[in-house]
C-alpha cells in the first residue's frame, strides 16, 4: 500500500488516497482517536471518481462516529483496464432493460460472477494492508454494494463481523446457495421502487440468508432515494457489532 495524497476535510476527517498495486483506493480516519478505530469497508458499483460525492458522504457520516472507512476501485471500472466480456454483458443488460424485457440469468452470470471472482481477493488484500496500519483495528464491517460481492466476502472473510448490504444490483442464482452460508449479523437496504432491481429476487435473497440476526429496511423510492436516516441506523447497527 502506498499513500499518494492526503487532505484534512472540514470536519477534521483525514482523507488519504492510496494505491495497492494497480488498485486505487481511499481511506478516511478520525481526526483524533485514543485507540485504533474499527473499520468499515465501503462497497460501491464502481467508478471511484464518479461515485466520490456519495462515497465521501457515507464515509464521513461513519468516521465522525469513531469508525475508519475505506474503499477501493472495482476491476474494470474507473481508470482500470476494461474487460471486453464484461462490456458485452453490460451492453446486453442495457438492451434488455431498454426493451422492457426480463434480464436473462445468463447475462447476469456473465456480468457479475467474473466481477465477484476478481473483486473479492482484492478486497481481502486491501483488508490485509489496512489492518496493518496502527490507526486501524478490528472488528471489520462491510457496507454497500455490489451485494453479490458482499455475499462472497461475508462467506470467505472471517474478519468481517457484520454487513450492511444494499439490495440494488443483480445477483446470480448460484450465489443464493452462498447466501445460505452467511451467518454474520446483516442489515439489508431495499428501495421498493428501484426500477433497475428485481424486488422479488431481493426479497427471496433476504429470505435465503442464513444469519440468525438479519433485518430488512425497505423504503419507498428509487435507486438513489435512500432516506438520510438510514445512515444513522447503519451507524447504530455497526456500533452494536464493531464496538
Amino acid at each position: 500500500m502506498r499513500f499518494t495524497s492526503e487532505q484534512r476535510l472540514d470536519d477534521g476527517v483525514l482523507e488519504r488516497e492510496f494505491t495497492l498495486g494497480e488498485i486505487p483506493g481511499i481511506l478516511w480516519t478520525p481526526g483524533s482517536a485514543s485507540a485504533p478505530a474499527p473499520l468499515i469497508l465501503v462497497g460501491h458499483p464502481g467508478g471511484l471518481r464518479k461515485m466520490y460525492p456519495r462515497l465521501v458522504a457515507r464515509a464521513r457520516h461513519s468516521v465522525v462516529e469513531g469508525f475508519a472507512a475505506a474503499t477501493i476501485e472495482l476491476p474494470g471500472s474507473g481508470d482500470r483496464p476494461r474487460s471486453a466480456a464484461a462490456e458485452e454483458a453490460r451492453a446486453d443488460l442495457r438492451r434488455a432493460l431498454a426493451a422492457g424485457e426480463p434480464v436473462d440469468d445468463e447475462i447476469v452470470d456473465r456480468l457479475v460472477l467474473p466481477l465477484v471472482e476478481k473483486a473479492v481477493p482484492e478486497w481481502r488484500a486491501a483488508l490485509d494492508a489496512l489492518l496493518s496500519l496502527p490507526e486501524i483495528g478490528g472488528p471489520v464491517g462491510y457496507a454497500g454494494g455490489v451485494i453479490a460481492i458482499g455475499i462472497r466476502l461475508a462467506v470467505v472473510e472471517p474478519r468481517i463481523s457484520a454487513a450492511l448490504l444494499f439490495a440494488g444490483s443483480f445477483v446470480p442464482r448460484t450465489l443464493f446457495e452462498e447466501a445460505r452460508q452467511v451467518t454474520i449479523p446483516l442489515q439489508v437496504l431495499l428501495q421498493w421502487d428501484d426500477e433497475g432491481n428485481d424486488r422479488q429476487l431481493a426479497l427471496d435473497l433476504f429470505d435465503a440468508f442464513g444469519s440468525r440476526e438479519k433485518t430488512l429496511h425497505a423504503n419507498m423510492g428509487g435507486h438513489t432515494g435512500v432516506p438520510r436516516f438510514e445512515g444513522d441506523d447503519g451507524n447504530r447497527f455497526f456500533a452494536r457489532h464493531l464496538k
